[in-house]
């Protein structure tokens, strides 16, 4: 079915989906935050009536317009990159992978645009009530449209409710709840959402610190404070209960990211989990004896707790993994890299087979290859794995990634909680260092996430999707050259996109909200 592909295409292909990613999760988040917060200031004057929470609500709406339009844009060139560059994907998977899309086109991306329309032109035409419910509407169709992008991303990382049919040579659904219910996919959404809102109050905040720095719309920029970071905490808190979630998913169906999360080699019972550390650059190799690591400080048993809910459970690290022959919780020794990727070539081989003897009318040939199929499709993806070494993510990018990721996460909790109090009990508008910490934090929200989608995605490969389909299997079958040229003609358009947002925000924000006294 898959023939040789070169591995520079590969390399190539995985560069210009991630360019389109990273750029298209830079607008995403803040349009979930912002939605929130807008949501919050809106209703707040439908129940007091009061102009003042209605002109806030515009100001932090105006600049949500401006990030959704960019980020529709880069999200609707990302998902034609599965037809373009990924169509063995595409087919492998379409009948699994294509049906959440379609509902987040279908349904949450036509409720946002029905919507949004409203939200902006609907003031003074419609009812307090009705514009109001069109606000939060809009903001949840920017959820729900995360939901299934989520389901989609989570079913790559744990693929459930589908069944190989070889006739067609494509996994077909056979359980659509399994898929958009998964655990898996529940706790992506809480932990991916809460990131949003993480970033759009610290993006208010910092913006309404810039205003308190110049001595600008002070009641505006208090207020917009106090609602931000009431939502930030909120925020920050739950998306560490949601992080525990995800963690624990990973260990149950991602083993080899959470070793290679964690630098972890060698599993043990009462596994530590290490706090900080820094990893021996010396080691290339799972196997080459040398220690992992220069230096680290270890929480005992953190690991375990965390992966498997018991402080004393056996955790696999990355050569029990490759080796096997440790002991699953099922009883079952589990098998070898070696072992998985034999049953993988026999699978293909049977698949080839089946192929074959059903097109030359040999039905009992095909119904023993089939047999044979069945029995080794869980390892169907091991077949194109040439080395054991593949199997081993990059250590160290997703060891430092999620490292970035949570320490910024202990961050927001302590930068909210400290803002929060100082805003309702000391004089903020005089604080102007807290002013400038504010908006150096606003970058900081940005790579907490970019970091988290690193370790989502780099501490998965080899695969496309887990245990299924290595990426080498499913790219396109396309000229390495024309590849290497779309990637820079993406990589200048979005970086123009991008540079005429910011341009286009900064000047709104230059300009400040409407303003009917001084004191505002």
């Amino acid at each position: 079915m898959l023939g040789h592909i070169d591995t520079s295409l590969v390399d190539w292909s995985r560069a210009q989906f991630a360019l389109t990613a990273i750029y298209h999760w830079i607008f995403v988040p803040l349009t979930l935050g912002l939605a929130v917060v807008m949501g919050i200031m809106e209703t707040a004057y439908y129940r007091t009536g009061n102009e003042f929470w209605k002109r806030t609500a515009r100001f932090w709406m105006k600049l949500f317009g401006i990030n959704f339009a960019v980020g529709v844009a880069t999200g609707l060139i990302l998902e034609f990159e599965f037809g373009t560059n990924w169509s063995n994907y595409s087919w492998f998977v379409g009948d699994i992978f294509g049906a959440p899309l379609a509902i987040e086109g279908i349904l949450a991306f036509f409720m946002e645009a029905t919507f949004i329309a409203v939200m902006f032109f609907g003031w003074d035409k419609v009812s307090k009530g009705f514009h109001l419910a069109s606000t939060w509407l809009t903001g949840l169709g920017a959820t729900i449209s995360a939901w299934w992008i989520l389901v989609a991303n989570a079913w790559m990382q744990h693929p459930v409710g589908m069944e190989f049919n070889p006739d067609t040579a494509r996994n077909e659904m056979i359980d659509f709840w399994a898929i958009a219910t998964s655990p898996m996919a529940v706790n992506k959404f809480i932990h991916s959402i809460l990131s949003g809102w993480v970033l759009g109050a610290v993006f208010v905040v910092g913006i309404s610190c810039w205003y308190l720095w110049k001595k600008r719309h002070k009641t505006f920029a208090l207020t917009s404070i106090k609602v931000a970071t009431w939502v930030g905490l909120g925020a920050s808190v739950l998306s560490a209960w949601s992080g525990d979630g995800s963690g624990y998913q990973v260990a149950q169906h991602q083993p080899m990211k959470l070793a290679a999360m964690e630098g972890y080699y060698d599993g043990s019972n009462g596994a530590g989990l290490v706090a900080m550390g820094i990893l021996n650059p010396a080691k290339t190799e799972a196997s080459d004896g040398k220690d992992a690591f220069l230096f680290r400080v270890e929480i005992p048993k953190m690991l375990s707790l965390l992966a498997e809910r018991d402080a004393d459970a056996f955790v696999p690290g990355i050569n029990d993994l490759l080796q096997g022959g440790y002991l699953q919780k099922d009883g079952t020794p589990a098998l070898s890299a070696a072992e998985k990727m034999e049953r993988g070539k026999q699978a293909i081989t049977a698949f080839a087979s089946y192929r074959q003897t059903k097109k030359d009318g040999d039905t009992t040939a095909a119904r023993q290859a089939s047999l044979v199929l069945k029995e080794n499709m869980d390892y169907f993806g091991y077949g194109y794995i040439k080395d054991i070494n593949e199997l081993v993510p990059n250590v160290p990018l997703t060891f430092y990634m999620f490292r970035i990721m949570v320490m910024l996460g202990g961050y927001f909790i302590l930068f909210f909680a400290f803002t929060l109090f100082v805003a309702y009990k000391k004089e903020i508008a005089e604080m102007r260092w807290l002013h400038w910490v504010a908006i150096l934090t606003i970058p900081l929200g940005y790579l907490a996430g970019q970091a988290g989608w690193v370790v989502a995605e780099c501490g998965r490969q080899p695969w496309a999707i887990q245990d299924m389909l290595p990426v080498n299997a499913a790219i396109s079958r396309l000229e390495v050259s024309s590849v290497q040229t779309t990637f820079f003609i993406f990589l200048v358009l979005f970086t123009i996109m991008l540079i005429a947002e910011v341009g286009i925000m900064l000047k709104a924000i230059r300009k400040g909200p409407e303003v009917n006294a001084e004191n505002e």
